[in-house]
């Protein structure tokens, strides 16, 4: 069509009105195709010219990206797209694309609807050639949150599955406190019973005081057993967003620092400097750098009294986000570090052995994967690898560890 009006259009002083009617007639029909199929896609779409004004769009693409006009405003068509939108990130991503001159890139964003749910977007951008030349951009608008929930539940499925392991591991935690409350409670029967055989004269305060102690502290470890139990096979509450791990890390350490230095021990946070977002839940991240900071203080001080170092550095390598942490403290031997996120399993005294698997949990829950490596009397590195939103690999090549 494009080709055939073209040629017409090169004849048009010779052509009659009711053949210019005709060719107008066509068009109409043709802009009306066109028209329908852009309706018709499933992704929400925008087009832009090079100075990202808007030039098309369809019905969709306003139920998927939060404007603060409608698209058919004539000030829409006046001011860069990125004046348009209420998102500052997606608004600060088109104006990105803009100053670097980014032609193909495509990268995700969270969104929040009206009523408060979280919605997940991936922007793909693509170039709009005329003649051989860039005259613009191409934007696909697509609402992923279904795929992302399907995540999180199959991760959820992973996760119960453990739930055999848990319960044989509780069953064998509390048989030792039923068994001493067992004991200390037959014994004051005995002394209750031979008090009744001795005229009524009871014991001496102190010694059945000194059972119904322990038999309460028994309790209350029983109480806290059952409290982690619930609080290990409870699902993950996770509100997965699109958020900037450095941020919060950074956040965690200021918090911990006065207690690392208090016990001569020093943190070093390295930041990679890039400003990328992963998928997480800000709480969630945050207790698992307390959990890993909190264990390596524990080694650090078991082992040394001085010159204890904690470091967290976070950078891209193979396009995937890594979170590494690591300690010069104690290390840990082969069978500590193959039941490391084993529930129940424990080295410290008033441990609960579900610090660690309660940490595996929260980074499966991210999509995310853990990789320990320790020997003894040579320190702890803990790697949480993640996956990067941002689909277009290009962009990531001076990205490097």
């Amino acid at each position: 069509m494009r080709g055939y009006v073209k040629r017409v259009s090169q004849k048009a002083d010779k052509l009659s009105v009711e053949q210019l009617r005709s060719l107008l007639d066509d068009m109409m029909e043709e802009n009306g195709n066109l028209y329908s199929i852009l309706e018709s896609v499933s992704a929400g779409l925008l087009i832009v010219d090079n100075n990202f004004i808007l030039q098309q769009t369809n019905t969709l693409v306003e139920s998927r990206l939060p404007f603060n006009i409608r698209t058919d405003d004539i000030k829409a068509s006046s001011v860069p797209i990125w004046e348009i939108l209420d998102d500052p990130d997606i608004a600060q991503f088109f104006k990105n694309c803009k100053e670097k001159e980014i032609t193909n890139c495509s990268e995700e964003f969270t969104t929040t609807t009206s009523g408060g749910t979280i919605r997940f977007l991936t922007i793909t951008m693509t170039p709009l050639m005329h003649d051989g030349k860039l005259s613009g951009r191409i934007f696909l608008v697509m609402d992923v949150t279904e795929n992302k929930n399907q995540e999180v539940m199959l991760h959820r499925m992973e996760n119960m599955a453990n739930l055999t392991n848990l319960a044989a591991g509780m069953a064998h935690e509390i048989k030792n406190p039923l068994g001493a409350i067992s004991i200390h409670i037959q014994l004051i029967q005995k002394a209750l019973k031979k008090a009744r055989e001795n005229q009524d004269k009871l014991p001496e305060k102190k010694f059945v005081e000194d059972h119904i102690d322990v038999v309460n502290e028994e309790i209350e470890h029983l109480n806290k057993l059952v409290m982690d139990f619930l609080l290990a096979v409870r699902p993950v509450k996770a509100t997965l967003e699109l958020k900037n791990p450095e941020d919060i890390i950074l956040n965690t350490v200021e918090f911990i620092t006065p207690e690392f230095n208090r016990s001569g021990v020093n943190i070093e946070f390295n930041n990679s400097g890039l400003n990328k977002k992963i998928l997480l839940d800000e709480k969630l991240l945050r207790d698992v750098i307390m959990n890993l900071a909190q264990n390596s203080l524990a080694a650090i001080k078991s082992y040394r009294k001085d010159d204890g170092l904690f470091k967290i550095r976070c950078y891209i390598k193979e396009n995937k986000y890594i979170i590494e942490t690591s300690d010069n403290g104690c290390g840990m031997d082969s069978e500590t570090l193959s039941k490391i996120f084993e529930p129940y399993y424990t080295t410290k005294a008033n441990g609960t052995g579900l610090g660690m698997t309660m940490v595996y949990k929260i980074i499966k829950e991210f999509s995310g994967e853990i990789v320990v490596d320790s020997e003894k009397d040579a320190g702890t590195k803990f790697t949480l690898i993640f996956p990067l939103p941002q689909k277009d690999k290009k962009l990531l090549t001076s990205e490097t560890e």
